[in-house]
């Protein structure tokens, strides 16, 4: 189990994401109980994932795993008022992405400019696990062998592209 790092900037987004609304009075106790990843309820909030080609930072390093949080109405609702968004449309899932995306490697601020700065075959990657852990709940897909047309799933959170 993962501990998310509880900061003034995010403590409301990980109590809104991984608790009910909590009391007035509970809500000063908070930062002494930092919140986890969800499984106190049965909900999984966090996926981890590993990217296609990795995000390589100012010092060469290669990041290409990570976790990604599930979505709320906020997040999806913060970019339309984003002036970067609102000047160029395309820009939403840089805005969005780096909103959700809890950890990169040894990463764990990331903002839009790495999610910029990344290989477009990593955001695209990327765009689609946001769909799948959001829209779906899970990380499976359903495939076809191209040779025997066996039909099998594939977890699409870790491993390397062509491996199964």
């Amino acid at each position: 189990m993962r501990r998310r790092t509880v900061t003034a900037g995010n403590l409301e987004e990980i109590l809104q994401v991984t608790a009910p609304a909590p009391a007035p009075e509970q809500t000063a106790a908070a930062p002494a109980t930092p919140a986890t990843s969800g499984e106190d309820h049965g909900l999984r909030t966090e996926f981890a994932f590993e990217l296609p080609r990795g995000y390589v930072d100012e010092t060469g390093a290669v990041h290409r795993h990570g976790t990604m949080r599930l979505a709320t109405a906020r997040d999806e609702l913060r970019p339309q008022i984003d002036l970067r968004v609102k000047e160029n449309p395309a820009y939403l899932s840089v805005v969005l992405l780096s909103q959700v995306i809890t950890r990169l490697g040894t990463l764990t601020d990331v903002h839009a400019g790495i999610v910029e700065r990344m290989y477009a075959t990593d955001v695209a990657f990327l765009q689609d696990f946001y769909r799948r852990v959001n829209s779906e709940g899970h990380t499976r897909a359903a495939v076809t062998c191209p040779h025997c047309e066996g039909g099998f799933e594939v977890d699409l959170s870790g491993g390397r592209l062509g491996e199964s």
